[in-house]
């Protein structure tokens, strides 16, 4: 929806689909840039703006492209209406820029596609019980799309990207990354939460919990993208013991408070307001010394790194902690794939390959399906190039 030409080739590939006998819900965003410009317009009047009224500001942005697309449709002779999120009536809850739903009221919906029409639906956008403006944070018409589509029980939902599917690494920093025909809920799950920006995480978690097939496809050229499902189609693909992708995430910050005692109820002493703040912990490491105190460390989005640390320094005072201190210069890498359940060794080959290109590891977290690591930032394209080739991932099948 980058511009009028995209916006009219967008009409021309939806004609396409209901020419077929399709009936359609569109989610869209707002134009190319569009939310970075209402933000920065927020910030020359408010360098700390949030809250309720930047929702307010931000949802406008998705209103001018559904109304834009339902003229494109309607001129071409296919009958059309376009929603806000407060106009379908996405009810979520009340946490101003980055809500979540609770319920769609889809009758309006229901009652337009049976009349025919093409239904464009704002994406990003509800309102709370209070009829106040909300928005589900940045990628969040994947969210609106996958909720409607559950809600209305479709047989598909199609994402539409810049990309052509889900790629076993981001092509940007890989060049041999491979587009996957088909990847496990699961491992999309962890993908999307390590990092990977073709989804945004909640979208998965609502296909996952309704069962809705879900296609990652490009908005600029024709292909089948990549199919998201409850299981690989074939055993082959299963038995295959390397893993299915790398993510990476840019966006970390690491905390450390040095020398608290360790007794029951510390680890709470020191999450419980950094949680106050609505601030989400990421990976967590507690180190035990041998005079009875102990070193925590976590991580957090970058973004929430000060407020955190200020948080942080209070809570220091009142345990009387030696040190407070932070890193904001990290990245996480992380290897995904359900093969990991079945295959022993795949963690310390990971550690190998990193050793190999003097790559120091600093955190460590692990699951059934993902391991990943912190490191410094300066090592990100280096560490996701290694391990692309170290798994032999451009030559899988």
């Amino acid at each position: 929806m980058g511009s009028i030409e995209r916006i009219e080739a967008v009409a021309e590939k939806l004609i396409g689909y209901r020419d077929a006998g399709n009936d359609l819900v569109v989610v869209v965003s707002a134009m190319s840039g569009e939310t970075n410009r209402l933000i920065e317009l927020a910030q020359q009047v408010d360098p700390q703006a949030r809250g309720r009224e930047l929702d307010v500001l931000l949802t406008t942005g998705e209103q001018v492209t559904i109304a834009l697309l339902a003229m494109a449709l309607e001129k071409r002779g296919y009958p059309a209406r376009s929603y806000t999120g407060a106009q379908v009536r996405i009810t979520t809850d009340n946490a101003f820029n980055k809500a979540r739903i609770k319920s769609i009221e889809h009758e309006r919906i229901t009652d337009d596609l049976a009349r025919g029409r093409v239904v464009i639906v704002a994406g990003f956008q509800g309102v709370d019980e209070d009829n106040n403006i909300t928005t589900l944070g940045r990628g969040g018409s994947d969210t609106t799309g996958v909720a409607l589509a559950a809600a209305l029980k479709a047989d598909e939902c199609q994402i539409f990207t810049d990309v052509d599917g889900v790629y076993t690494t981001d092509p940007r920093v890989e060049p041999q990354a491979r587009r996957l025909d088909t990847i496990t809920f699961e491992e999309m799950l962890e993908m999307a939460s390590l990092g990977s920006k073709v989804l945004q995480i909640r979208a998965v978690e609502f296909a996952h919990k309704y069962n809705v097939p879900l296609r990652v496809l490009s908005s600029f050229e024709d292909g089948d993208g990549t199919l998201i499902t409850t299981e690989y189609g074939t055993d082959k693909t299963m038995e295959q013991p390397l893993i299915s992708g790398i993510a990476f995430n840019r966006d970390e910050a690491q905390l450390t408070i040095n020398g608290v005692s360790d007794t029951p109820g510390v680890a709470f002493q020191i999450l419980g307001p950094i949680a106050d703040a609505n601030i989400e912990v990421d990976m967590i490491l507690q180190n035990v010394s041998a005079d009875g105190t102990t070193d925590f460390t976590f991580t957090v989005h970058r973004n929430d790194y000060e407020t955190a640390f200020a948080s942080l320094q209070e809570t220091a005072g009142e345990l009387k902690a030696r040190e407070v201190s932070g890193n904001n210069k990290i990245v996480k890498l992380s290897i995904v794939g359900v093969g990991m359940r079945s295959h022993a060794g795949i963690a310390s080959r990971m550690f190998e390959i990193l050793s190999n290109e003097g790559i120091n590891i600093l955190m460590i977290s692990t699951s059934e399906i993902k391991i990943s690591v912190v490191v410094d930032e300066k090592y990100l394209e280096l560490g996701v190039r290694a391990l692309h080739e170290g798994f032999d991932l451009a030559g899988a099948n």
